[in-house]
């Protein structure tokens, strides 16, 4: 017998330590409902469970992102219904302008709805909005590029055609500039003449394809004759221009400067070694359109484009050119000429209005419903393909809560404990804690005999 050393009561001592643990852990996890409440408990089962738990997390939120596209499809898909309305009341008026019982003042009246109706088009083009994304303006279009051939440009829109001009008083004289509605070519060279003595200046259209303009105009030789002259051409612009029934999206700009000192008789300019002119054309808005997040990975995308759903992508409205036009190099610009040191010409051409189909005659009528026909398949075919998205996104909600509930089952196999399981373990552990308790004392008790032996 040994007083030193309770080794019994060491032991018992232990083994109401582990007991007491086990009790706590089980306590633990009865309590939260995890069997992994801390890397110890599992390292590797915590390393799959938190990257399950990420893909659950972004599962969810592909769904709600999918559900966020088809609200805002929904919203395009309403201003495209209606633009199908206004589209079919245009075809009925048409095919009512096309019938020779209207007179020419009945079809003015039916003019002005098609005005009206053309730009309530452009209205709900420009104004469909979701999250102050504008959705059928062409914004959300793909990507493209733009060429322009065979393009004409007509000035009598604005009141000025052939041979119409315009009177300006500069320093008490008098200067005169004359509007020309004929063509010309830059690759041939242009000319503005300038007569001193009656002060003319003759302004030609062009219909060379603008995002050439730098290279061509930067191989021309300008010149310019007379005593004291001198020219600047500064900036160029295209915008845009359509004819009836046709679509031609552009949006070029050019910008360069020639200028050179007046001589004796003559003037000569000639661009440098770089392009005088620099141009660039783009087309729509090369964002290829709306890009949603349906999966819980990067590069899981869907693209849902929108193409422009305007009166002129539709090919309803008549556009001509608009800016100004002198030497026939391009149609938006300002034109300065100046003679002598003092007095400066300025010539500014304004135009760009838009105009419905005309149904001014029978046969213009006949024509429109044509066109209206055309511009109602565009839009049936536009509503067809975000329908088809929408209904493509409904399937990848589907399919996401699928993933989601089978990732989230697999997750909670890993990290949720079994209840009936901890259950067990946790009343094993109560009793073993308590029967180490009860040994404890009685080996506590043991060296207490040593003093029987004394007596």
């Amino acid at each position: 017998m040994r007083i030193n050393h309770n080794i019994a009561a060491l032991n018992t001592y232990r083994q109401l330590g582990q007991a007491n643990n086990m009790q706590s852990k089980s306590m633990e996890k009865l309590s939260s409902g995890l069997r992994i409440n801390r890397a110890g408990d599992d390292a590797a089962g915590l390393a799959i469970s938190e990257k399950m738990r990420g893909q659950i997390r972004g599962l969810d939120q592909a769904q709600r992102n999918a559900q966020d596209g088809i609200s805002m499809i929904q919203t395009a898909e309403g201003a495209l219904n209606e633009t199908h309305s206004i589209l079919q009341r245009m075809r009925e008026l048409g095919v009512q302008a096309s019938n020779d019982t209207n007179t020419g003042d009945d079809r003015k009246e039916i003019q002005k709805e098609m005005n009206q109706l053309t730009e309530e088009i452009n209205r709900i083009g420009n104004t469909t909005e979701f999250n102050t994304k504008s959705l059928i303006n062409g914004d959300l279009a793909e990507g493209s590029s733009s060429s322009v051939e065979d393009v004409s440009f007509d000035f009598s829109s604005i009141g000025m055609g052939d041979g119409g001009s315009t009177v300006l008083s500069i320093g008490g004289e008098d200067y005169t500039i004359e509007y020309d509605n004929t063509t010309d070519n830059a690759d041939d060279g242009t000319s503005d003449s300038f007569d001193t003595g009656t002060k003319t200046v003759t302004l030609a259209t062009n219909t060379t394809d603008p995002s050439n303009l730098g290279k061509r105009i930067s191989d021309q030789l300008i010149s310019m004759r007379g005593e004291d002259t001198s020219l600047s051409i500064s900036e160029f612009d295209f915008d845009q221009t359509s004819t009836t029934g046709e679509v031609l999206r552009i949006d070029a700009s050019a910008n360069g400067l020639y200028d050179g000192v007046a001589g004796k008789d003559s003037i000569q300019f000639k661009s440098g070694t770089s392009p005088a002119i620099a141009t660039n054309t783009t087309g729509a808005d090369g964002s290829g359109g709306a890009t949603f997040q349906i999966g819980a990975n990067s590069d899981q995308q869907f693209t849902a484009a929108i193409e422009d759903m305007r009166s002129v992508a539709l090919g309803i409205s008549s556009t001509t050119a608009s800016g100004d036009a002198d030497s026939g190099l391009n149609t938006d610009r300002d034109a300065v000429f100046a003679s002598g040191t003092e007095n400066q010409i300025t010539g500014d051409v304004t135009s760009g209005t838009e105009y419905a189909l005309d149904v001014s005659t029978a046969d213009k009528a006949s024509d429109a419903v044509s066109v209206i026909d055309n511009a109602i398949k565009t839009v049936s075919q536009e509503r067809s393909k975000i329908g088809a998205s929408q209904n493509r996104l409904e399937h990848t909600i589907n399919n996401l809560g699928t993933s989601a509930e089978n990732l989230t089952a697999a997750e909670s196999r890993i990290r949720d404990v079994d209840m009936a399981a901890e259950m067990m373990k946790q009343t094993k552990s109560s009793i073993l804690s308590q029967a180490s308790q009860a040994m404890l004392a009685k080996a506590n008790q043991q060296p207490q005999g040593v003093l029987q032996l004394l007596r």
